[in-house]
């Protein structure tokens, strides 16, 4: 079978969806979209028929390249009002243990323990153990007549995750998994030394920064600010007088993140919807950018010191803003040495916005390959479907380059 998979990440300011196939133990994306999103704000559905518009239009999107509609995802869903606490489990077991044995155990564990107003987002094993202090991370195939787990429960409000699954039910695609946005993160991110060590992920979004503590691969404490990217676009408006959009654009497509990569001879030119023209400079906008993103960070900075005082070995810092020319300069400058921003390193997709949707798509791989699931959210229909739209766009492509040379020929 092959494995492919969707992750959908629902932010406040953009749908993003991954769609990845393992490959030789490496995810490889078949497609992925970015879409304005309308209707979320810090995270949490406030207009559910704006959200589910906003949805149609990525799933759209994702369409156009795959040939096929994707009907199954693993969905992210904010960690706000989330709660978290670390819980035990056993069961008999019957010699070697197996999948369904890590299902029971986990199930053993979480049993009473969610409150009535909410639900289960993720049980995460942090050890198990077969016998008298032996502990394992996989225990699969272990001869054993007990099995213990510790794991981490996390749940959230009912109605939080509710709205957002309506959004989903709307739009004709099955959550098959949910789980937080800090959780993708980090297994976008993660390597054997983070694995063992405690650190810090840091996701600056659209309007809020979500600060989250790992020891050992395990969310531990976590915390939200409403501070983020939009705060540099206000900034920009307030100074230069544009409207939204064109502050983001001089965001995104001028400024820098650090005025040491700034060009204080690089200009900008334009008009205002009032008809007023404008210059810019670029060091100088890059002044404006580069204060509120230390701002941003010395406050992502406190929040790790208040959740943790133990040291920290890593902070890996993402989202959108991460892109900026400098933005790794300044994270050192403001969090340190052991400070950096995500390297993505997913064949088919670079920027560190969808660092979130293919990160579930990771965690959901290596939840059911301890469970010994082999599992696809693309059946084997659409994956034809997919196959001859590819083909289709190849044949497509060898056409257009034959008619291009006879042309060429002809017009000769």
């Amino acid at each position: 079978m092959r494995n492919i998979y969707t992750g959908i990440d629902l932010g406040s300011d953009s749908i993003k969806i991954v769609v990845a196939e393992l490959i030789k133990d490496k995810f490889q994306v078949l497609a992925s979209a970015s879409v304005k999103s309308v209707g979320i704000k810090k995270g949490l559905i406030v207009d559910d028929e704006m959200a589910t518009r906003s949805l149609n239009l990525a799933v759209e999107e994702i369409r156009k390249v795959l040939g096929t509609k994707i009907d199954r995802a693993i969905v992210t869903i904010p960690s706000n009002n989330r709660n978290i606490k670390v819980v035990s489990g056993s069961i008999d077991t019957n010699g070697e243990i197996n999948g369904k044995d890590i299902v029971s155990v986990l199930q053993n564990a979480a049993e009473n323990q969610i409150p009535e107003n909410e639900e289960l987002v993720s049980i995460i094993p942090i050890m198990f153990n077969t016998a008298e202090d032996k502990f394992t991370k996989n225990p699969v195939g272990v001869v054993a007549d007990k099995l213990t787990v510790k794991a981490l429960l996390a749940t959230a409000p009912k109605k939080q995750i509710y709205d957002y699954l309506k959004v989903f039910h709307e739009v004709g695609i099955a959550v098959e998994d949910i789980t937080f946005n800090c959780i993708g993160d980090y297994f976008e991110a993660k390597t054997k030394e983070t694995d063992e060590e405690l650190g810090a992920i840091i996701n600056i979004g659209h309007d809020k920064t979500d600060v989250a503590i790992f020891n050992k691969g395990i969310v531990i404490k976590d915390s939200i600010f409403n501070l983020g990217s939009k705060n540099v676009d206000n900034d920009i408006t307030y100074i230069y007088g544009t409207d939204t959009s064109t502050s983001r654009e001089l965001k995104e497509r001028f400024a820098l993140a650090s005025k040491r990569y700034a060009d204080n001879n690089e200009i900008l030119e334009f008009t205002l919807d009032d008809g007023e023209k404008k210059t810019i400079n670029q060091y100088e906008i890059t002044e404006v950018v580069e204060a509120r993103i230390t701002e941003l960070l010395k406050l992502a900075k406190k929040e790790i010191n208040d959740l943790t005082k133990r040291k920290i070995s890593y902070i890996i810092v993402t989202g959108g803003i991460t892109e900026l020319v400098g933005f790794s300069y300044v994270v050192e400058n403001v969090l340190g040495t052991n400070a950096t921003t995500l390297n993505m390193t997913t064949m088919g997709i670079r920027s560190n916005k969808f660092s979130s949707a293919i990160g579930i798509i990771k965690y959901f791989h290596e939840k059911m390959k301890l469970r010994e699931k082999n599992i696809s959210l693309i059946d084997d229909d659409k994956i034809k479907e997919i196959e001859q739209s590819k083909q289709s766009m190849l044949d497509l492509t060898d056409d257009t380059f034959i008619s291009k040379i006879f042309g060429y020929f002809s017009d000769k």
